[in-house]
This record gives structure tokens, C-alpha cells and sequence, in this order.
């Protein structure tokens, strides 16, 4: 493997990770920043919905974006919108300067969640073998530094500012520094490219929806998880309020050792049977969090919905690249929109039927909705035709080009 593919990966990896924080960082210190701004509890949904969807417009532009400039042109300057916005979030004063903040950062996100997920799926192609997964994994330790971070900020009292001004001072110039190492997929011609892409129009309800759909129910269960385990474990189970903070952690810690084992489970196994296995893990579950008799075996239903959760949506990304190898970019940010989807709709849909049911009764939703995923995944197979037989192909690289002299 050459040191560019090497370089390449370390530094997407990077990327990966120092946007893990930065959302860590803005959804952790949601009350903090309700309060900073005045912010009615009727309005918050309004302001905490404008994210993600216009995340999902940032993501569709960035797909029309790349057919003109490489995706890690587009990665390299959405990053620091993502943490400048972040700043800017922790520095207004007034109910507009949020609106705009937010409404930068949510535009970032999406052209920068869909373009690290294209280098990401090209760099896979190159090395022949699964690493999307190892990406996660970095977006995930972010996640749980970028936790911590906050946790420090709340405890010490900190000014939203002074908490995010450090983080951003590190990871800026790191992230710009690392952006050379950026690789993107070798150049294809024109015409290629309108072929495939005409294919992949022609096609893409019958061959991308299944993908999708998987996509869809993920951030559905992976939503649950981050917005309810607290208040679920606390009102349902009679946790103490302190122990209710600590299955979100342990989700996160095992989706990030889920993530850090599995790309080995792909190699040995085949995304297929990866793919069930996660699916069936987190449906036991969400099985066993809806049925927990107390608090510590609610822990241990949470801690599986991490492992199984965890690798859907890398795998997600990379079926999405082998279907699509000529119009993988357009693909992965068509794909990259339910993200925002799945999260959307994942926790007013089990807050409504929390209210309206129970909310033991409203976990198994998320549990059917994830066992959906069963009967699509042979939409995860290997395509023979495109690249690799199985999992694993002759280290060739087919992508070659860095960013440096774009």
C-alpha cells in the first residue's frame, strides 16, 4: 500500500473525528445554549429541526458540487465553516445571530458528512479490503471527546465560547494541515461519469431505496438511543438522575469498539452477514430495554443497540460505492440525506408514542423498524462485476490523485 493511501487515510480519519467533537459539542450543550438565547422550549424544536434539514440541502448540493470540483476540495473548506459556525454559536447574543449560526452549521454538516463519505468509499475501493468502518470509528471517539469536553464546560461553568474557542483552535489548523494528505477517486471521463449517473437515475429507486431505507431506520434507532436513554432509564426504569447519564456513554464507547473490530468481521465474514448480525444485536436490544425489569439491564440493552447499531451505516455508505463504482459521489450524498431523515423523524416518533402508549411500547417501534434491515441486506452483497470477489480484492489502487496540487 503507498504512502499516499496511507497519508490519505490518516488524514480523512482526522477529518472524521474533529467532526465527532464538534457535533459532540453542539448537541451536548443544547440547554446551555437555550438559555443563553433566551430560547422557548415551543421554539427549540424549530431551531433543533432547521439542522439536519438543512444539512440534508448541503448534502444534495454537495452531489451536484462534485461533479465539477474534487470532494476533497469540498471537505477541505466545509470543515472549518462546521467549526467556525460552532464558535459562532457559543459568541451571539441575539435570537438571529443562533438562526444564522445554525443555519451555517447545518449547511456545512451536510456537505461535509457527504463528502468524507466519498473519500471514504473511494479510499475502501483502493485498498481493496473493508475500512469504512475504521472512519466511524474516529467520528465516534470524537464523539465521545467532544462529550467529555462539554461535560468539563458544564461542570466548570464556562461561557459557551471560552468552552468552544480551544477546541476550535486545535482542531483548525489540524484540519487544514491534514487536508494535503486528502485523496481523491481517480478521474473518470466525462462521458463515463453521464453514463453512470444516467444508470444510477434510472435505477436509483429500484437499487439505492433498499440502502436508503437501512439508513433511514439506523439514525431511527440511533436518534432513540441519544434523545430518550436518559429520560427512559430515569421516569421508566427509576434510575437516580446521575446513573441515567450513563447509557448514552456506553452506547458510545461500544459503538466505537463495535466500529474499531469490524472492519475485521467484514474481511472474515462479508458485509452481508455482518450487516444481520448488527441488525439482530440491536433488535435484542431495543427487546431488552423495552422489557427491563431495572436500570442495570436497561444499561445492557443499551450496550448492545451500540454494537449492532454501529454497523449499519459505514456499511450503508460502502454498498452504496460498490453499486454505484462510476457514480459513487452522486450516490453517497443521495444516501448520505436520510441521515437527516432518520434523525428527524427518530425522536418525535418515539416521543409521540411514548405519550400516546408507553414508552416500553414505543422501543419496540425502533426494534421492528431495525429487523427491516434483515430482508435488504442482500443489497450489502460484494458485486462481482464492479469490484472484488467476496470482501477482498488484490491491493490495486485505483484511487490515485492527493489534493495538493488542486
Amino acid at each position: 500500500m503507498t504512502d499516499v493511501l496511507r497519508r490519505g487515510r490518516a488524514s480523512l480519519a482526522f477529518s472524521f473525528f474533529a467532526q465527532g467533537v464538534a457535533f459532540a459539542l453542539l448537541v451536548t450543550r443544547i440547554p446551555a445554549i437555550q438559555d443563553r438565547y433566551g430560547v422557548s422550549d415551543a421554539l427549540l424544536p424549530v431551531f433543533l429541526a432547521a439542522v439536519p434539514i438543512l444539512a440534508g440541502v448541503g448534502s444534495v448540493a454537495t452531489g451536484k458540487l462534485v461533479r465539477k470540483v474534487p470532494a476533497s476540495r469540498v471537505l477541505r473548506w466545509s470543515q472549518p465553516v462546521v467549526l467556525l459556525a460552532l464558535l459562532g454559536v457559543g459568541a451571539g447574543d441575539r435570537m438571529v445571530e443562533l438562526g444564522i449560526a445554525l443555519g451555517a452549521f447545518g449547511l456545512a454538516v451536510g456537505a461535509l458528512d457527504a463528502s468524507m463519505n466519498m473519500l471514504g468509499v473511494s479510499l475502501q475501493r483502493a485498498y481493496g479490503r473493508s475500512i469504512m468502518l475504521s472512519f466511524h470509528a474516529a467520528y465516534s471517539l470524537g464523539g465521545i471527546m467532544g462529550a467529555s469536553l462539554a461535560w468539563v464546560g458544564a461542570h466548570w461553568d464556562l461561557a459557551l465560547f471560552v468552552a468552544y474557542l480551544p477546541v476550535v483552535v486545535v482542531l483548525l489548523p489540524a484540519a487544514l494541515v491534514g487536508s494535503r494528505w486528502y485523496v481523491d477517486g481517480e478521474p473518470v471521463a466525462a462521458k463515463a461519469v453521464v453514463e453512470a449517473e444516467a444508470r444510477a437515475g434510472a435505477v436509483g429507486f429500484k437499487v439505492l431505496l433498499p440502502l436508503c431505507l437501512v439508513m433511514t431506520f439506523a439514525y431511527i434507532g440511533d436518534s432513540t438511543v441519544s434523545n430518550w436513554s436518559a429520560k427512559y432509564l430515569q421516569d421508566v426504569l427509576g434510575s437516580s438522575e446521575q446513573l441515567a447519564t450513563v447509557p448514552y456513554n456506553v452506547y458510545m464507547v461500544t459503538t466505537l469498539l463495535g466500529r474499531a473490530l469490524g472492519d475485521l468481521g467484514v474481511r472474515r465474514f462479508g458485509a452481508v452477514a455482518v450487516v444481520r448480525g448488527g441488525a439482530v444485536v440491536a433488535a435484542v436490544g431495543f427487546a431488552v430495554v423495552a422489557g427491563a425489569p431495572g436500570a442495570w439491564v436497561g444499561m445492557l440493552g443499551f450496550t448492545l443497540l451500540g454494537l449492532g447499531l454501529c454497523v449499519l451505516v459505514p456499511q450503508t455508505f460502502a454498498a452504496a460505492g460498490r453499486l454505484f463504482p462510476g457514480a459513487s459521489d452522486a450516490a453517497v450524498a443521495r444516501l448520505n440525506v436520510f441521515n437527516y431523515v432518520g434523525f428527524l423523524v427518530g425522536s418525535p416518533l418515539v416521543g409521540a408514542l411514548g405519550d400516546a402508549w408507553s414508552y416500553r411500547g414505543a422501543m419496540l417501534v425502533p426494534m421492528v423498524l431495525v429487523l427491516v434491515t434483515l430482508v435488504y441486506a442482500r443489497s450489502f452483497a460484494a458485486q462481482p462485476d464492479r469490484y472484488g470477489d467476496g470482501h477482498e480484492r488484490p491491493r490495486t489502487v485505483d484511487v490515485g490523485r492527493g489534493s495538493n496540487g488542486l
